[in-house]
């Protein structure tokens, strides 16, 4: 019933005075959450996003091997970034934390499975309305990604990072699924389907990495700082 009140408001007829309100109040909203987000971001230092889905349970492979990527970054000195929530992101705020590393949470409020996790630096949990005004911090102020198995939300925060990076709207940072047995399918269709259509180019597949274990996951996102200097993505 409240879904189809949602669309039933959406076609209803509004004043330009109704409109107007509204949409400079939204205005105003979204700015408020750029700026918090800027200003707490912008101090945290080198980071890496992990991205997965909020419904893993904490007795998972993928949420053990979760938190053992999160610990092996943090000892290295990287900040881990996560969507604040349950499941794959409460492993890598989890992983972090306990290694005493820095531990970032952009949490968003849903009505079913999203609550911050307590693994979260009290002075780094930003939360968010929006989910594009989320998505602009993950990807302003990660110096690489590494996605585990998840849902639709996963998939837009893996394209997105993807789609940045080959368009060359940020720097070419690492992207690192974990799971072949999960990935494979979806990766074989687009180098089978989408690259044999030429929707792609062959020098597209390189921009991500499929493994199996945290070592290797976090092996590749070392070996690229091994060559490159670290700096903020601003």
């Amino acid at each position: 019933m409240v879904k189809e009140d949602k669309i039933r408001r959406s076609f209803a007829n509004k004043t330009w005075q109704e409109i107007k309100v509204k949409d400079s109040w939204q205005i105003f909203k979204i700015m408020a959450e750029f700026v918090d987000g800027f200003e707490k971001l912008a101090k945290i230092g080198p980071c890496v996003s992990i991205f997965g889905s909020a419904r893993t349970k904490s007795e998972h492979k993928y949420y053990e091997t979760t938190v053992e990527i999160a610990r092996l970054l943090a000892e290295k000195g990287y900040g881990v970034i996560s969507g604040g929530g349950p499941g794959i992101m409460e492993a890598a705020n989890k992983g972090a934390f306990e290694a005493g590393g820095k531990s970032v949470g952009l949490n968003i409020e849903l009505p079913f499975e999203q609550f911050n996790n307590r693994y979260i630096d009290h002075d780094k949990l930003l939360e968010f309305n929006y989910f594009f005004v989320r998505k602009v911090m993950f990807m302003k102020y990660s110096q690489g990604y590494i996605v585990l198995p998840g849902g639709f939300g996963t998939m837009d925060e893996l394209f997105e990072a993807i789609t940045l990076i080959q368009t060359g709207k940020i720097a070419r940072f690492p992207i690192v699924l974990v799971g072949k047995e999960y990935w494979e399918g979806l990766f074989n269709w687009i180098e089978k389907t989408m690259l044999s259509n030429a929707n792609i180019s062959e020098e597209d597949l390189k921009l991500y990495r499929l493994v199996d274990t945290a070592e290797e996951a976090v092996e590749h996102i070392f070996r690229f700082y091994d060559k490159y200097l670290l700096k903020p993505n601003f």
